[in-house]
Order: structure tokens, then C-alpha cells, then sequence
């Protein structure tokens, strides 16, 4: 009871220094004459965003939702990248080749003690923007155009319409699903190879092939054609995005790589010795035997590496990337309310970080072992 009142208490004590400070933010903000409502998100920007359709006489929410969806390609695609490059140097930290090993430690050694914003600044100022301009761009094969503008790839632009080509592909995807499930359980059943991925991916490629043909090709390629201010056509990696990308990915990856080699680590050599018994190799003792163990026990710090990528991502307001954190920059400078514009950008990163949390909280509860 003793402890049920004190907290109580302590709630309360929390809630009036939030309550006093909420009336005290509304009453300076009153005097000052500054609007206290969220009405200014309903007015027009005053500015555009580049590498979008974005018009400045749209609304800030609608700014504020573009640079929800720039902040979310980065940092998915960050994720995916400097997991991929994690495993690998985590792994390469033990291998038993002295300079794959010593390579790995560098390369940890350098970039997780140097401020990712430094990273990032170089990348921009050191590497892209050091590339020869547009009017002496580098093409290659005529398929590729490199300048200090980005690099401008050949891409797919729409023809038609693709909602029939959508539904091949949900349908793609559900049958391939179905393959995976099959093969998983022919290989419980029988102990046969699964080939699940081969069997799962070729359904899913062969779908989108029929799909695609089958609903009248609704996108073609387009390749860039450089200009003499501009590229037209294709898909341009801005430098500001590809800066940030390359930063957040190189900075997160040397600290999952310590991550991978702990958990590596912590799972018992006995583990190894029984794989060793049994005949496997050391490429499979290690994928069957000791990453699934090292996986399950990494979930939780890895899981904090991708919450500080994310929110590092708002570093791209120092060159120029419009994500979320930049839209709300600039639109403080257009004269929006500042209090509530931080307020809002708050709540975007709450969400962001609540999300990652409780999926990769979904995912540590179905891979802890049962009886734990």
C-alpha cells in the first residue's frame, strides 16, 4: 500500500511540473502574440523540396509528410545495409586469416570512433561535391551519368496503369509463401534439402515475368540523357542522400559489427565442437550451428543501433537532405511556430522509434527459447 501511494505521488509531482511548464510555455507564447494551436500546418510552405513533386503552395503538413517519407528511405535502407555490412566485418573480426582479421579491426576501430556527422560531412563535401560538374559529367555506356548533380541511372517509369501488375504480385507473393511453407515442412518431414529461397524466389520471379507481359508492360525503362544544366530521364542519387546513406551506413555498421562478434562469442564452444563432430564444415557450422545462436542473443543491441540510426538521420539538415528535420528548419524560418514545430517533429521520432521497438520487440519474444 506504502508503495502504491508514494507512486502515486511521484505521478502526480511529474504531472504539475508538466502542467506548470505547459501553462507557462502557452502564457509567453500568448503575450508574445504567437498562434498556441497547430493551425499553421494548414498553411502554405513558401518553399520547395528538390527531388520531389513537392510545389511550394502546398501545406507544411504536406511538406512535414515528404519529409516523413525521406526520413523513412533512408533509414530503412540504412538498416538493411549496415546489416549486411555488420554481419560480414563481425564475422570477418574472427576469422582465422591474420589480414581479413586485422582488416575487419581497422575498419571497426576507425569509424566507430568518429562522429558520424563527420562521416557524413565528408562523404558530401570530400567525395561528391568533388566530382566534375554537369557539363563534364562522366557517362558510362551511355547508361550512366556521374557529376557533382549525383549519379543518374537508367530507371522504370509508368506507362499504364499498374494496379493489374499490383495484383499479380500480391498473388506472386502469396504463392511463393506458400512454396516456402511447403518446402519447410517437406524438409522437416523427409530431411531433404529445402531449397526454400531458390524454390520460393524462382515463383515469385516467374509471377512477375507473366505479370508484367501479361498486363500490357506497364513500365519501361528510361535512361538518363545529360543536358547542359540537368539530366532528363533515369533515377538521380542525390549527393546530399547518397552522403547521408553511405554515413549513417559505414558509422552503424562498425557497431554492429562488435555486436555480431560478441554474440558470436557468447554462444558455448561446445556448440561448435558438436558441429565439428558431426562433419560440418566451418562455412556450415557457422550458418547453421552458430549464427542462428549468435542472432537470437544480438536481437536486443542491434535493435538499439537501428533506433540510433534513425534518429542520427536527422544529421541531414547539415547537408541540405530534406528529411524531417530539415522541412521543420526551414519551415520555422518561413515563420512557423517554433514550439509547436519541435513539438511535432518530437511526436514524428516518438513514432519512429516506438515502431522499431515494438517490432523488433516482436521479433526477440518469438525467437527466445522456450522455458526462458
Amino acid at each position: 500500500m506504502l508503495r502504491f501511494v508514494g507512486q502515486a505521488v511521484f505521478l502526480a509531482a511529474v504531472l504539475g511540473v508538466l502542467l506548470y511548464l505547459l501553462d507557462n510555455v502557452v502564457y509567453n507564447l500568448e503575450r508574445l502574440g504567437i498562434p498556441t494551436g497547430f493551425d499553421y500546418l494548414d498553411q502554405s510552405a513558401g518553399f520547395a523540396i528538390p527531388d520531389s513533386d513537392f510545389r511550394s503552395s502546398q501545406s507544411l503538413l504536406d511538406a512535414l509528410l515528404v519529409g516523413v517519407q525521406n526520413t523513412v528511405k533512408v533509414s530503412l535502407i540504412g538498416i538493411v545495409l549496415a546489416t549486411v555490412l555488420g554481419v560480414v566485418i563481425g564475422v570477418a573480426r574472427l576469422s582465422t586469416n591474420w589480414l581479413v582479421r586485422r582488416a575487419a579491426a581497422a575498419y571497426v576501430e576507425l569509424f566507430r570512433n568518429v562522429p558520424v556527422l563527420i562521416i557524413i560531412i565528408f562523404f558530401w563535401l570530400g567525395i561528391f561535391l568533388r566530382l566534375p560538374p554537369i557539363t563534364r559529367a562522366t557517362e558510362i555506356l551511355d547508361l550512366v551519368v556521374l557529376s557533382n548533380r549525383g549519379l543518374v541511372i537508367p530507371w522504370f517509369e509508368k506507362e499504364g496503369s499498374g494496379a493489374a501488375f499490383g495484383l499479380v504480385a500480391l498473388a506472386g507473393l502469396v504463392l511463393a509463401v506458400v512454396v516456402w511453407v511447403w518446402r519447410t515442412r517437406r524438409f522437416d518431414r523427409t530431411g531433404q534439402p529445402h531449397h526454400r529461397f531458390l524454390w520460393a524466389g524462382g515463383v515469385l520471379v516467374a509471377m512477375l515475368a507473366v505479370g508484367f507481359f501479361a498486363t500490357g508492360r506497364p513500365w519501361v525503362i528510361t535512361t538518363p540523357e545529360r543536358g547542359e544544366l540537368a539530366t532528363a530521364g533515369g533515377f538521380r542519387l542525390a549527393p546530399e542522400y547518397a552522403a547521408l546513406l553511405l554515413g549513417l551506413t559505414i558509422y552503424t555498421a562498425s557497431h554492429i559489427a562488435e555486436i555480431v562478434r560478441g554474440s558470436i562469442l557468447a554462444v558455448s564452444r561446445g556448440q561448435s565442437e558438436a558441429a565439428n563432430a558431426v562433419g560440418l564444415s566451418d562455412f556450415q557450422r557457422l550458418r547453421f550451428v552458430v549464427l542462428p545462436q549468435a542472432f537470437r542473443i544480438s536481437i536486443p543491441p542491434v535493435a538499439n543501433q537501428y533506433l540510433n540510426l534513425v534518429k542520427n538521420s536527422s544529421l541531414g539538415v547539415a547537408v541540405s537532405y530534406y528529411e524531417v528535420t530539415k522541412i521543420t528548419q526551414v519551415s520555422i524560418s518561413q515563420r512557423a511556430p517554433a514550439v509547436q514545430a519541435i513539438l511535432v517533429l518530437m511526436g514524428i521520432y516518438l513514432v519512429f522509434s516506438l515502431s522499431i521497438a515494438a517490432v523488433t520487440n516482436l521479433i526477440n519474444r518469438r525467437l527466445t527459447l522456450k522455458g526462458r
